[in-house]
């Protein structure tokens, strides 16, 4: 495969540190989920990357098949443990499709492809639990 785009990001601190983009002026202030401190966490982050990372994914489904709809991509991340410090991170992915005279079932479809063909999705595949789903509006 050729790369089409590599970027580091350097985290000092972990959990409640910072983490910084090296390739432009990122910035952000880490906090422990539920501290209730000002600034993100991985868990936050991985949500927002995944996002856009499947309805990119979604994209090209949609042009490889022809179809149309607009899509808001929701994701749910969740922290998990469970016994001692077993800890693991569960997905959720929704997708809301509108404008379209698409089937419920033929969204789902292109929605199941897409999650065939993310980035994301392939690096967690057989690593953490992801449920994808969809409507239409």
């Amino acid at each position: 495969m050729k790369t089409l785009y590599t970027t580091q990001a350097t985290v000092t601190g972990g959990r409640t540190g910072s983490a910084k983009l090296n390739d432009s002026d990122l910035t952000i202030n880490m906090v422990a989920p539920g501290s209730g401190k000002d600034g993100n966490n991985p868990e936050q982050l991985f949500a927002m990357g995944y996002g856009a990372c499947f309805d990119g994914a979604l994209g090209v489904v949609k042009q490889m098949q022809d179809i149309k709809f607009d899509s808001t991509i929701e994701v749910d991340v969740s922290l998990l443990q469970g016994e001692g410090h077993d800890y693991n991170i569960g997905v959720k992915i929704h997708v809301i499709a509108s404008n379209t005279d698409l089937s419920a079932e033929d969204v789902q479809k292109a929605v199941e492809k897409a999650h065939e063909v993310c980035p994301y999705s392939k690096a967690t595949r057989g690593n953490i639990e992801v449920e994808v789903s969809s409507e239409v509006k």
